[in-house]
């Protein structure tokens, strides 16, 4: 052999033992719990080009992070130099409740029948954090991979990664016209996670689309954020609304946020395939007395202090006791009572002006339909 010649490196040099890897791989993702991982090649994203037209029209609102780094979300490689596989993981959330015929909402505390607000929260926030449940399993595959000359960046819904689209390109479902990605056993109720990785691994086939001529997804947004089939206007969504804004929520959409306080659902409940959905394997994401057990008024009662321990490792937290309190505001405007004035009432002097702005409105909502 020749002394200069380059010899590749392991990560390069799977060949036919590259499926007896895959194997071992899909089998440990299955034993931490993971509900399916595929693999998909490392190519540019078969919707970056509709990515760059949906951020060149403004439709991500304030999410300004989605703009950012957009030539690593059109070229994988530049995320990790050398790459060649993307190992996609889907991970069951779903803890019951609801179908495409009649969605359940959560309720918030016993409601009488003089006072019979409840308040809404994502099923996907019922439980612990999905970014660190998610993150300690991809640690151990990231060894996993390492002991066998690969390098990785992981990622669970945090990096420059359009990863519906290789999770798409992986097989882990299709692309629905809600924009969400629908499994044929899991429906919508799973959350993904992404592996770039130097290891050659092959590829799986990716889903056929079965969504026919369905539109029940686009016919229940709330707001009208499904403007066609596969595409979302996030400035009108209500979980962009009641998460990632962290201004005043405008005031002709506020009314069409109804009862819910933290993201919305109503997509994924009017989704078909969630007919087959199984309840979730995975404990954490079982619902916590946090969301589940608290009339919306009483969240009105937190500080600083009580929020932060009562949403401790709870997807919450992230948008702080300002933007939670805001939507709590928001929900007892529609649904809320008399009953409900003195805690508004407290909240319109709270130091937070975002949280006093809400609570008034409310206060004028609750009395303009009580005729007071």
């Amino acid at each position: 052999m020749n002394a200069t010649a380059k010899i590749d490196p392991p990560s390069q040099r799977l060949g036919a033992a590259g499926n007896e890897v895959k194997m071992r791989l899909v089998q440990f993702a299955r034993e931490l719990g993971f509900d399916s991982c595929r693999v998909a090649a490392c190519s540019t994203p078969a919707h970056a080009d509709e990515f760059d037209d949906w951020l060149d029209e403004g439709a991500h609102g304030e999410m300004e992070y989605m703009a950012r780094a957009t030539e690593k979300r059109r070229e994988p490689q530049k995320v990790l130099h050398g790459a060649k596989s993307i190992i996609v993981l889907a991970l069951n959330y779903f803890q019951g409740g609801g179908n495409a015929a009649e969605p359940v909402p959560v309720r918030l505390g016993p409601a009488t029948t003089e006072q019979k607000a409840r308040g809404r929260i994502a099923r996907y926030a019922w439980g612990d954090d999905y970014h660190d449940v998610i993150a300690a399993k991809l640690d151990k595959i990231d060894i996993f991979l390492s002991n066998l000359g690969g390098r990785q960046k992981c990622y669970v819904d945090t990096g420059p990664v359009l990863e519906r689209d290789h999770a798409a390109q992986a097989g882990i479902g299709w692309h629905g016209k809600s924009t969400m990605l629908i499994d044929e056993k899991l429906g919508t109720w799973f959350f993904l996670a992404e592996i770039l990785t130097t290891l050659e691994l092959p590829a799986d086939d990716p889903a056929r689309d079965r969504c026919g001529t369905c539109e029940r997804c686009i016919n229940a947004c709330p707001t009208g954020a499904i403007t066609a089939p596969h595409k979302l206007d996030a400035r009108r969504c209500i979980s962009y609304l009641t998460i990632e804004l962290k201004s005043s929520i405008p005031l002709e959409l506020r009314p069409l946020i109804g009862d819910r306080i933290f993201g919305c659902d109503d997509c994924l409940d009017a989704c078909p395939w969630n007919r087959f959905a199984k309840v979730s394997r995975e404990s954490a994401f079982a619902a916590r007395k946090s969301t589940t057990a608290y009339a919306p008024r009483d969240y009105l009662r937190l500080d600083e202090a009580e929020f932060r321990d009562l949403f401790r490792n709870s997807p919450i937290k992230r948008i702080k006791r300002r933007g939670f309190l805001r939507n709590v505001c928001v929900a007892l405007g529609n649904i809320g009572t008399s009953e409900d004035l003195p805690a508004l009432e407290r909240a319109a002097l709270d130091s937070e002006p975002l949280i006093a702005e809400h609570a008034a409105w409310a206060i004028n909502r609750i009395r303009e339909r009580s005729g007071s």
